[in-house]
């Protein structure tokens, strides 16, 4: 349509918004899409088009969504109001108007509550004269003594004060308008810099009559007002509207309404916000860029500006980038803060801004002109994921992981061998050298395991010498007692940790008789479950030893209608076994079982199992860790309602907001508790499991700036931005000719942080303490920081986050039935998730 010139750019941007209708996409996908911009070639060259609501009508116009295909246009009968079975409760209705389209995105805020703003300062009204023959506004934080000398006003009452209006909103003077403004004293130190450079110093009484006489005589207006004089504004006669002004009491203390505040700046204490299309919602449990009106906001005419959010401070003293306004969901808590970076970390959680003249700025947080920002208000911030079982089969598995929120790799391999696309091991000291090189032009941290199976401990000292951070114990390289009693041996004597894949066809022993060969020492048992392999059928049975530090595989995960019968054949191929072979057949069966798979989502939910990973290409989902953990949280909130520890926070919760006649909408509850654990399962506990969490695993100051930041609509599924050590490295980003970011495509991208040049500093390569003592490491001349792993062989279940349950485990050898302490596990699978076809096409 562009290109055919029939239409202006105006008229297309009306068009745009009559190609489709709510019946021609899945319910809550009209609230998702809210703009659509493209670029594209018009006659009189490249113009950009944006579409407000593109999807506002019950049905669109088919033949404009085919326009120039030349492909029949169905008929709009085919299409039936969206499926009820995204919908808890409730059939789909006919009519864009009365359809109850899923509120992805939104926050719940109590309807009518209100917060304070700048609550406790002192109010001054002034009266103001525009006598510019130019609007002028003035932003909420800029000093109003130092404002354009065109206004007329006091200036000795407007000396050490700010507008007393919301953060980075303005008030605009139209020429030769009076208006009577409210005025609020700057807080933190009360320093004055900037704007005009009238006063340039800390706000001292005696300094008044001198400042007032120097400004005057660089034709400054000003006009002394009387003490006493009212401070409101009169009723009279707007002349070119013909309108009355509303009486306006500027002394009020000013209020905002909590919808409209969680709306420009992210949700804040007691707001609930749900996660993607999922059942899962949060309830915001504290605030820490508070007191309500000196938020850090940027943009033109805004906060962070020169003078005002932004102090006149030495950049050796001020944060490179601060994280405004976010919502952190991590194991340590559900809260709102700032968070700012320096030197590839996090060094401050908290308040960010200029101490000079605002409140409760955290020490260390301070906004310089060296610092960048990342406006993440209505944004939700992750750490990185870590993703503790990988194949590294190809390297454009970093693609899709990053993609996916994914920061660390752990696992082993050499490339698509036959060995590694059944086996995450390392096997020579020649191949970890290899690796580490290989993979240091690729943006993730990394950390190689060796092989681990041999009755003889000096070629796994050879390996973890050459840089290996643990080592793999695998059924398809023989997982004998023998090898696990070695295995663990070398482990303990290096500070390594050891993971194993145990015996299927229980050749040399069954479970118990591994469990034996622990001797208590420490492991990572993969895929505990069983379907991605480990003794038959009972291997679940050791996410009860205190000693086994259990993860999960993503294809069990969570149990749905095809999650069997798809198993079998992916089985086959990852383990060279021959379907023409009854043994190697029976095998394959041997591992899939529906109840323990059902066992293991349970088992997640009770805190029994401690992390997810992918098992990427061989029999795994490298993309998939993240999405699949909270498709099985969402899963459990279905079947097992909420947790014991959340319906004791959401009481708590229901009285405090007794007193707004506030309640949950009819079948929402909070499950803040169920979250936290669940973000534990791929962010916290791998990084103590191998090692690691002294430098990545959570959101708290000190840890490495791995950081994901989500849209709450696209929790779980698609990422805005993934920061690799403080620095953009992948993020959702448009046409690059476009002439803003936004243009469609609209898709991750690799950014500055996953160039090789870009990337050394700010990822890591984890490696033996013994390869750096030796100089192995060194020798590797890598680019990336080598980081040494630790207390690998002291950690237990115990120090699993959120997740240390240890129930009795027993399986039924005959009927696979689970039991934890007696009670029955089982649950039946899904048909349908949530993070799946509202986010994908294929």
């Amino acid at each position: 349509m562009m290109r055919d010139g029939n239409k202006t750019c105006a008229e297309l941007m009306d068009l745009g918004r009559c190609i489709l209708g709510h019946r021609q996409v899945l319910p809550g996908i009209a609230c998702m899409v809210e703009e659509i911009q493209i670029e594209g070639t018009f006659p009189d060259g490249t113009k950009l088009v944006t579409v407000h609501q593109p999807i506002s009508r019950l049905d669109g116009e088919l033949e404009l969504a085919l326009y120039g295909s030349f492909l029949p246009v169905p008929s709009l009968d085919l299409f039936t109001p969206p499926s009820s079975a995204y919908m808890e409760g409730g059939e789909g209705k006919e009519g864009a108007e009365e359809e109850e389209e899923e509120a992805l995105g939104h926050f719940l805020t109590p309807p009518g509550a209100t917060w304070n703003v700048n609550e406790g300062r002192e109010i001054t009204a002034l009266r103001v004269t525009n006598m510019a023959d130019r609007p002028i506004q003035v932003g909420s934080h800029y000093h109003f003594i130092e404002t354009n000398p065109y206004l007329c006003f006091d200036r000795a009452r407007a000396y050490g004060k700010r507008l007393n209006i919301l953060a980075g909103t303005a008030v605009r003077f139209e020429p030769g308008e009076t208006k009577t403004v409210a005025l609020v004293e700057i807080a933190g130190k009360k320093v004055v810099r900037g704007g005009n450079n009238l006063c340039d110093g800390p706000v001292e009484a005696g300094k008044v009559a001198g400042i007032v006489e120097g400004l005057m005589k660089k034709g400054f207006l000003h006009e002394p007002q009387d003490e006493g004089e009212e401070g409101a504004e009169g009723g009279k006669e707007d002349e070119g509207e013909g309108r009355k002004r509303r009486k306006t009491n500027v002394l009020a203390p000013l209020t905002v309404c909590r919808a409209h505040y969680s709306h420009f700046y992210g949700p804040s204490i007691g707001d609930v916000v749900r996660l993607g299309d999922t059942a899962l919602y949060v309830r915001v449990e504290r605030d820490l860029t508070w007191p309500v009106g000196d938020e850090c906001k940027f943009g033109g005419g805004k906060v962070i500006r020169e003078g005002m959010g932004q102090a006149t401070l030495e950049t050796e003293t001020c944060l490179e980038t601060v994280l405004t306004n976010a919502l952190v969901v991590d194991y340590t808590g559900i809260y709102k803060a700032d968070v700012g970076l320096r030197g590839h970390r996090i060094v401050g959680i908290g308040k960010a801004g200029n101490p000079d003249m605002m409140a409760n700025v955290t020490p260390g947080m301070v906004i310089g002109v060296g610092t960048d920002v990342i406006a993440a208000e209505g944004l939700i911030l992750t750490a990185g994921g870590m993703d503790a079982h990988v194949h590294f089969i190809c390297p454009q598995q970093a693609d899709d992981a990053l993609a996916s929120g994914v920061t660390t790799f752990v696992g082993g391999g050499t490339g698509p061998s036959t060995g590694t696309k059944a086996t995450t091991c390392t096997p020579a000291p020649a191949h970890v050298a290899f690796m580490l090189q290989s993979t240091d032009s690729i943006p993730l941290n990394i950390g190689l395991t060796g092989k681990g199976n041999t009755s003889r401990p000096e070629g796994l000292e050879a390996v973890v010498e050459a840089g290996a951070i643990g080592l793999k114990l695998h059924e398809d390289w023989g997982t004998t007692p023998a090898a696990i009693d070695c295995c663990l041996g070398v482990a303990e004597r290096m500070d390594v940790q050891v993971t194993i894949h145990t015996d299927t066809l229980n050749e040399a022993g069954c479970v118990e008789h591994s469990i034996a060969a622990f001797k208590g020492r420490t492991i990572h048992t993969y895929h505990s479950e069983g379907a991605g392999g480990g003794h038959a059928p009972d291997i679940i049975s050791v996410c009860g030893e205190p000693n086994v530090l259990p993860s999960s595989t993503n294809p069990t995960k969570p149990y749905t209608k095809n999650t069997v019968d798809e198993h079998v054949d992916m089985l086959m191929v990852c383990h060279h076994l021959d379907s023409s072979i009854p043994e190697d057949v029976a095998f394959a069966d041997s591992r899939i079982r529906g109840e323990t798979i059902a066992a293991e989502d349970i088992l997640h939910d009770l805190g029994a199992i401690s992390i997810i990973s992918s098992d990427s290409q061989a029999m795994g989902r490298v993309g998939e860790v993240i999405t699949r953990t909270w498709q099985t949280a969402h899963k459990m909130r279905l079947q097992r309602g909420q947790l014991q520890e959340d319906q004791e926070r959401e009481e708590e919760w229901a009285r405090q907001e007794e007193g707004n006649g506030w309640a949950l909408p009819p079948g929402v509850t909070t499950e803040n508790f169920r979250v936290r654990r669940y973000v534990a399962k791929y962010t916290i506990n791998p990084a103590i499991a191998h090692g690691m969490s002294h430098v990545i695993g959570s959101v708290e100051v000190g840890k490495w700036a791995d950081l994901v930041l989500w849209s709450p609509a696209f929790f779980g599924a698609k990422p805005e931005m993934v920061l690799k050590g403080g620095v953009v490295a992948w993020s959702q980003m448009g046409d690059a000719n476009a002439s803003i970011p936004t243009p469609e495509p609209v898709i991750m991208r690799p950014m500055f942080g996953a160039t090789p040049g870009g990337l050394g500093e700010a990822c890591l390569a984890f490696v033996s303490q013994k390869s750096v003592e030796t100089g192995r490491a060194s020798a590797l001349g890598l680019r990336k920081r080598v980081e040494v792993v630790r207390g690998n062989r002291t950690v237990g279940k115990r120090d699993m986050k959120l997740n240390s349950a240890l129930p009795k485990i027993k399986v039924d050898p005959e009927t696979f039935r689970v039991t934890a302490d007696g009670v029955h596990l089982t649950c039946e699978p899904l048909d349908v998730l949530p993070l799946a076809q509202r986010y994908y096409l294929f």
